[in-house]
C-alpha cells in the first residue's frame, strides 16, 4: 500500500468494524483513499471512503453543502470534502477508517490502468487539514464516530503486533530447521574418539 494511493476493501473489514461495536451501513462498494500511514504504527494507514459526486441526488447534495458552509472553527466543516480524483469525486472524511494491507481487495484503478494515486497538493492538504482535525477530536472521545474509530484502531494494531510475533516465529523456525543438520554433525563430530 502507498500513501495517497487508491483501493477497493474487503468486506472483512466492515464486518471487523462490527465486530468492534461499530456501525458501518454503506452496501456499496466504493474506493478508499490511503492517505496517510498513521505515526502510532508502521503498517497501519487512514483510509477516506469516496464517493462520485455525480451519483448523488439534489437532496444529498444540498445536505453535504449545508455540512460544507459550517464555519471553520465548526468540526462538521470537515466531515467531508469535494475534489477531483478520476471525476468529480465526495470524500467521507468523517467515515474515516484505519486499515492494514491485509484489508485491501484491489487497486483503484486510473485511466492509465495503474492504481490511481492522487496528486493534487492542495487537494492532499486539504484532506490531511480535515482527517487530523477529525482524528484529533476522536483522540478526546473515543469512539464518537458511528465506525467506532478508536475500538478499530486498537483491534488492527494488535492484529499486526501479533503478526509481527508470529513471523518472527516463523523466522526462527526456520533457521534452527537450517541449523539443526549442522548441529547433529558437530554433536557427531565431538563423539568421535581422536587418534593417538
Amino acid at each position: 500500500m502507498q500513501e495517497k494511493a487508491m483501493y477497493f476493501l474487503k468486506s472483512l473489514i466492515y464486518q471487523k468494524i462490527k465486530d468492534t461495536g461499530g456501525s458501518w451501513n454503506d452496501s456499496k462498494l466504493r474506493p478508499v483513499v490511503c492517505l496517510v500511514e498513521s505515526t502510532e504504527k508502521s503498517g497501519l494507514f487512514w483510509a477516506i471512503p469516496v464517493g462520485n459526486w455525480n451519483h448523488r441526488d439534489d437532496k444529498a447534495k444540498e445536505r453535504i453543502k449545508k455540512f460544507l458552509s459550517c464555519p471553520d472553527t465548526d468540526l462538521r466543516s470537515c466531515y467531508y470534502h469535494i475534489g477531483n480524483t478520476n471525476e468529480k469525486s465526495i470524500f467521507f472524511i468523517s467515515d474515516v477508517i484505519p486499515i492494514t494491507e491485509k484489508y485491501v481487495e484491489k487497486e483503484y484503478l486510473g485511466f492509465n490502468k495503474k492504481v490511481y494515486v492522487i496528486k493534487n497538493e492542495i487537494l492532499l492538504q486539504i484532506l490531511n487539514y480535515k482527517l487530523s482535525r477529525i482524528l484529533a477530536f476522536e483522540s478526546s472521545k473515543n469512539n464518537y464516530f458511528r465506525q467506532h474509530i478508536t475500538d478499530i484502531k486498537k483491534a488492527l494494531i494488535h492484529e499486526l503486533e501479533r503478526d509481527a510475533i508470529f513471523k518472527e516465529i516463523t523466522e526462527i523456525s526456520e533457521v534452527q530447521k537450517e541449523v539443526a543438520p549442522v548441529k547433529e554433525k558437530v554433536l557427531r563430530a565431538r563423539d568421535i574418539p581422536k587418534g593417538d
